[in-house]
């Protein structure tokens, strides 16, 4: 009954639009890009969102990777698109920091239409079991006892792990060496293998090797502790009040989007994110299923726009 009055609600929205938007939409394929390989966080979580709106549309969700430039390939193939509806970006906070790294043949504030905060997902400060600190209070005094030479790891400069540590060290006056990858992978077997010494990086990709207990797990960025790690204090509980930091994860419409039909957008996706069983799912690979319109994802992109400007310029942060 209530999804059938939200349906209706959907279909008003879209009639009074004078734009490509109608009642029937969609009345074919939603192709969603997600501008990574497959196997990722943001492909994960797209792929999970893309099912739940097949099913709630009766029309077929694909998900395409359109991987390169950290991201800016594919969301560039968005930002080109009709802005009719059937062509949508999923992508992390990277669509923010790379207008900082990057020269992007988009303008990420005009380019693109904001539908919906899908997710924020927790960071994790871990370390290799071979470091002798058994939580965060002790790592933060190794660091301050040999500053700069605990070697901290990055998937890649400027990625959402990257700023996270960054607003680490600032926050408690530490100094880390800070050790770039190509990628989250060869970091997390190096953190195995005792390489380097730790890495602050989202909870999706590194929870198996926390849960194996390849790699210690010494707190978590988010305001509260994770479903996935109860045991494990947050940043804020280990001396650091009010410390948060996240990887998120948002739904994006080409701009010029008629604004009715991103309003019905929001309003699915959000019908899928309030679902039991996915937000049961999300939980467990530390994420937190958010539910909110389309300007306040806005407002939360204004507000990161500016916070991560600033830990750019003040860390001198560039593109590989």
């Amino acid at each position: 009954m209530a999804r059938a009055f939200c349906r209706s609600v959907a279909a008003a929205l879209l009639l009074v639009s004078a734009a490509p938007a109608r009642a029937g939409f969609p009345d074919h394929a939603v192709h969603i890009v997600v501008p990574y390989p497959p196997g990722g966080s943001v492909d994960i979580l797209g792929r999970q969102v893309a099912q739940r709106l097949s099913a709630a549309w009766g029309q077929g969700v694909v998900v395409d990777n359109r991987a390169g430039a950290n991201s800016v390939m594919g969301s560039n193939d968005v930002a080109k698109a009709p802005p009719d509806g059937y062509t949508l970006l999923i992508n992390a906070s990277s669509l923010v920091i790379n207008r900082y790294l990057l020269k992007t043949p988009y303008d990420p504030d005009t380019d693109f239409a904001p539908v919906a905060l899908l997710a924020k997902g927790a960071m994790i400060v871990a370390v290799t079991p071979r470091l002798p600190a058994q939580n965060f209070t002790e790592l933060v005094g190794l660091a301050r006892a040999r500053p700069d030479t605990l070697n901290f790891a990055i998937g890649s400069n400027g990625s959402p792990g990257h700023i996270a540590t960054e607003r680490l060290m600032r926050s408690v006056g530490i100094r880390l060496f800070i050790v770039p990858y190509k990628g989250s992978t060869p970091a997390y077997q190096d953190l195995v293998a005792g390489q380097i010494s730790g890495m602050v990086e989202p909870a999706l990709g590194i929870m198996p090797f926390i849960k194996s207990g390849t790699i210690r797990a010494l707190a978590v960025t988010s305001a509260e502790r994770i479903e996935a790690l109860p045991d494990t204090p947050t940043v804020a509980e280990s001396g650091v009040p009010g410390f948060e930091s996240y990887s998120w994860y948002g739904l994006w419409a080409p701009g010029g989007t008629p604004p009715a039909l991103v309003a019905a957008l929001n309003g699915e996706v959000n019908g899928v994110l309030r679902g039991a069983e996915l937000r049961a799912q999300l939980a467990a690979q530390g994420f937190a299923a958010q539910d909110g319109t389309p300007a306040d994802f806005t407002t939360l992109l204004q507000a990161e726009s500016r916070a991560v400007g600033e830990i750019v310029r003040a860390a001198n942060i560039k593109a590989e």
